[in-house]
């Protein structure tokens, strides 16, 4: 890969993090479907035995939120609503047929990826907030029978929901061209830069023609 002809997009210890919450969130995510779909009860096997599955699920959970602390704060700064993300919604229908005719004034993230970041970092809280109140042996002895089956039906609504937030994520990585490519190898072409991201685009050229700087 010749990177003179490339843009750094993420740097390395943004994608380790993000691949290593992949990871557990896999576990976690496997884990918890066995126990809220009965036909599923084989994924459990992911930690080995259901009893494993019992205890280290919430350990990973923590650990999955942990690292999307870590990627919120590396990331919360591009993620920031802006004036420019209403042209986006206005040309959605453009956006998802592919077109890149028109500039959008698209930042490092477009306006769909800032909801979808917003909403993982939002379910996750009420993951954790839900979890602890039903952590068996730890914390669930500590809250009422109300509130713990309150805390169930939460956990599990919102696992539900960010797992389709995260099927969607994973889709349309595949489905734009180089993305996957830029979040493995952390560089995408000027050509994506400049179709998909064409705000940010301009704002690397114009840091790159100061004095000292490099695109």
């Amino acid at each position: 890969m010749n990177k003179d002809k490339m843009i750094l997009r993420t740097r390395f210890i943004e994608r380790a993090g993000h691949w290593l919450m992949v990871l557990c969130f896999f576990a976690v995510a496997l884990s918890g479907l066995s126990w809220f779909f009965p036909s599923f009860n084989g994924l459990n096997a992911v930690f080995g035995t259901p009893q494993l599955a019992r205890i280290l699920h919430p350990f990973f959970g923590v650990v999955v939120f942990l690292l999307l602390v870590f990627l919120f704060i590396r990331f919360v700064k591009y993620n920031l609503p802006e004036r420019e993300d209403l042209v986006w919604f206005k040309n959605m229908r453009q956006v998802l047929s592919g077109a890149h005719d028109k500039p959008l004034q698209i930042g490092k993230y477009n306006a769909g990826q800032k909801l979808l970041f917003w909403g993982i970092m939002g379910l996750i809280s009420l993951l954790l907030i839900s979890g602890v109140l039903i952590w068996r042996p730890y914390f669930a002895p500590l809250f009422s029978i109300p509130t713990i089956r309150l805390g169930l039906v939460v956990h599990a609504v919102a696992g539900i929901a960010l797992i389709l937030l995260v099927i969607g994520h994973a889709y349309l990585a595949f489905w734009i061209k180089g993305s996957i490519r830029g979040m493995v190898t952390g560089y995408v072409t000027r050509s994506w830069a400049k179709n998909h991201h064409d705000r940010w685009y301009r704002q690397l050229l114009s840091k790159s023609s100061k004095p000292g700087n490099k695109p």
